[in-house]
């Protein structure tokens, strides 16, 4: 994690920019010290892995160049009179190479230092829990859990599509799609999940999904985990294969949780706060079975979120700025 400048800067407003940039947008949000949302924006992902040598960390750049401005002159402040600015930026910390680039790129868009960089998951622990000591995990896309207790900071999973990211919409909607091959083999019982994802996929042969998905989707991570709800509802509708992806993916996201509780100290007998976030979340069922296995730990508290990632970045960058949000501007922010 890096944190620049200090707070009280000349020209520094009580205002703080959050910018939380997933794997397919970037959010970004204006926070007053008296808890308003002053400005909302979205622009498009600063994910950069993958994304070619030529664009790197420049994609970042650009992205930001574009969008903080915008945001700004949303609400009505300079970015030079941001009292603190949070960046959650994707793939942070993943290529150490690029981190010092990652580092400086806000400075260039801000004209100042008073700014954080890390992990668009601190966004999500921030937001969720309010800056409260406790754990985040996320299942989107892909899956990570982040948490801070008393000065520690740790994150569990994240490792991507091709080594992790279990419990993830791309995980679930990848073993969607190979439960859909074995079925249409004979090498498993038909089940719901068959007809289901057949109707989606809208295939005229099935050997077409080998060139669906290599040609067409060019293996696209975002369009494979769309495919999970679709896993989702084959559970539900008592497909015994798809009801075993959504029970291995909920143990596999409270793993998460353990871990990373187990890293950030916390008391055998202390009460952990949990919180979850991410569109597979959005599902009744998963979220059902990841509070059972919660549950069976007998530890942890799990709750729902206080405040979306973005207004968490913001509300993070005001910490940094050693001018934290009070009770009654968190109560104004919560109410809004």
């Amino acid at each position: 994690m890096a944190t620049n400048g200090a707070n009280g800067a000349t020209g520094a407003t009580g205002t703080f920019l959050g910018v939380d940039s997933g794997g397919t947008k970037t959010a970004l949000c204006v926070v007053s010290a008296d808890g308003r949302v002053l400005a909302q924006r979205e622009a498009p992902s600063a994910y950069y892995l993958g994304a070619g040598q030529a664009s790197g960390p420049e994609l970042v750049r650009r992205v930001l160049a574009e969008a903080v401005p915008g945001v700004c002159a949303d609400a009505g402040v300079e970015p030079s009179a941001l009292g603190g600015a949070f960046f959650g930026l994707p793939a942070y910390g993943e290529a150490s190479a690029d981190t010092p680039a990652l580092d400086a790129i806000p400075r260039t868009v801000l004209g100042h230092d008073r700014y954080g960089c890390d992990n668009d998951m601190v966004c999500g622990w921030a937001g969720s829990l309010g800056l409260e000591a406790g754990v985040n995990v996320v299942s989107g896309t892909g899956s990570i859990a982040y948490g801070e207790h008393e000065g520690r900071h740790a994150r569990v999973g994240g490792w991507g599509e091709l080594m992790g990211d279990e419990g993830s919409a791309y995980w679930i909607g990848l073993r969607g799609l190979q439960a859909w091959t074995r079925m249409t083999d004979g090498r498993a019982p038909v089940g719901p999940l068959h007809a289901l994802l057949g109707a989606r996929l809208d295939l005229a042969e099935p050997l077409d999904l080998v060139s669906l998905v290599h040609d067409t989707w060019g293996g696209d991570r975002s369009t494979i985990a769309g495919l999970a709800p679709v896993v989702v509802e084959a559970a539900e509708a008592g497909d015994a294969v798809a009801g075993a992806v959504v029970e291995e993916g909920a143990a596999e996201l409270v793993a998460l949780v353990r871990a990373t509780t187990a890293r950030l100290g916390f008391g055998v007998d202390e009460a952990v706060p949990v919180s979850c976030s991410g569109g597979v979340f959005r599902s009744a069922t998963v979220r059902a079975r990841f509070a059972e296995g919660l549950a069976a730990a007998g530890r942890f508290d799990l709750r729902p979120a206080r405040f979306s990632p973005v207004v968490g970045a913001a509300l993070y960058a005001a910490r940094e700025a050693g001018t934290p949000l009070g009770p009654d501007a968190l109560a104004r922010l919560e109410a809004a």
